[in-house]
């Protein structure tokens, strides 16, 4: 039996914005994803288009992908930023059919790891 599809698939940004959030988050070396930066401002400026350090916007190629985030201080800061590409594109070619035009990832800030003697000495 074959079945001719005319129809169109849409996906809701929640769930474009999600599987990106979480892919980014899969990367050792990610401290997370920055949910406030810039000020206030910002929030409004991208209305929707925004969740918890990433943006999304539409461009003639496909998405451009903003991702916000803080690496840990023992990583290298390409590497990691490499790796959230390679895998945010990855996540969602697989789940979904869009173009990706573009990932820009943005280090707003470092995190340093507590130590066992940083937590003695409290």
């Amino acid at each position: 039996m074959q079945v001719e599809s005319s129809g169109k698939v849409s996906y809701n940004k929640n769930i474009l914005l999600s599987v990106i959030n979480l892919a980014a988050k899969e990367i050792s070396g990610v401290a997370g994803l920055c949910r406030n930066f810039g000020g206030s401002w910002l929030g409004k400026k991208m209305s929707g288009n925004y969740c918890e350090g990433v943006r999304v916007s539409q461009s003639t190629n496909g998405l451009v992908i903003d991702i916000y985030l803080n690496i840990y201080s023992n990583y290298k800061v390409a590497e990691v930023a490499a790796r959230v590409q390679e895998n945010v594109k990855s996540g969602i070619t697989t789940m979904m059919d869009v173009d990706v035009n573009a990932i820009n990832i943005r280090v707003m800030g470092i995190e340093f790891l507590q130590t066992a003697q940083d937590e003695a000495k409290k």
